[in-house]
């Protein structure tokens, strides 16, 4: 990992660029702004469950090269971290969707099955999971637990980057006859448009606890990256796909495979 230095935030351009716009630029989805995702930010930090290494770029299963890496999975192994975490996505979304607009807690497979039941029980719902793929026939193919026609359902991952394999899961979840307006991640990339707008021609709203944003502050303010690994954060968050193709990644599109 990248040590120490800090550096002063960056400033929210004044339109969000369209799609067409971007040019292999980042989407307008910087941090949020809020303590949550602040203090979010800085306990990922804290447990090393985000990673620095410029030198020696990560390369995901959709083919981009990445300074970064997010491994959220570590949270459910640190317990004071994991409350707290908890705490804020609980507080985000009774502030952003209403717990009362929300019957059932969904959890993705696989890793967002613990942060549902983490949820759930906080919120006292009843909760299920969804699978990547169908177990047996009929309506509830895919659903583990029990779920009733017309429920309101949240769905809830770990992470989300660009938001395809959300659609899987919503998907399941219309064909059980669930009503999914709202998907919920501990930490969304918060640089690809398309993880917004996906989702979004399919009825769902997005709703994160912090971003690459809100991590690359933390970063900075804890000096837990040296000077080369926020600058090349930055640039990678800038513009990831051109710092993906310029460090060995390959376009997504040249790989058939569901990004997160």
């Amino acid at each position: 990992m990248a040590t120490k230095k800090s550096a002063g935030s960056t400033s929210r351009p004044a339109q969000k660029p369209t799609p067409k716009q971007l040019n292999g630029h980042a989407s307008d989805m910087r941090g949020t702004g809020t303590a949550e995702a602040r203090d979010t930010a800085r306990l990922l930090l804290e447990i090393e469950a985000i990673h620095c290494r410029p030198d020696n770029p990560y390369i995901f299963t959709s083919g981009r090269a990445s300074p970064v890496y997010i491994d959220c999975r570590k949270i459910i192994s640190y317990p004071e971290a994991r409350a707290k975490i908890m705490q804020h996505a609980f507080k985000n979304i009774e502030r952003n969707i209403g717990w009362n607009k929300i019957d059932v807690v969904a959890g993705g497979e696989t890793a967002g099955i613990p942060f549902a039941a983490f949820l759930a029980a906080l919120a006292k719902k009843p909760m299920i999971y969804v699978r990547k793929q169908p177990k047996g026939f009929g309506r509830m193919a895919q659903i583990e637990g029990d779920l009733k026609p017309n429920k309101r359902v949240l769905l809830v991952e770990d992470l989300a980057t660009d938001g395809g394999s959300k659609l899987v899961f919503i998907d399941a979840l219309n064909k059980a006859d669930a009503k999914v307006t709202d998907c919920f991640v501990v930490f969304h990339y918060g640089i690809f448009p398309q993880s917004i707008e996906t989702l979004a021609l399919a009825g769902v709203k997005l709703h994160a606890l912090a971003t690459w944003w809100d991590a690359l502050e933390a970063a900075q303010k804890g000096k837990y990256f040296d000077e080369k690994g926020l600058a090349e954060t930055r640039a990678f968050l800038e513009a990831p796909e051109k710092w993906s193709a310029s460090h060995g990644g390959r376009h997504p599109a040249s790989r058939p495979s569901l990004t997160r």
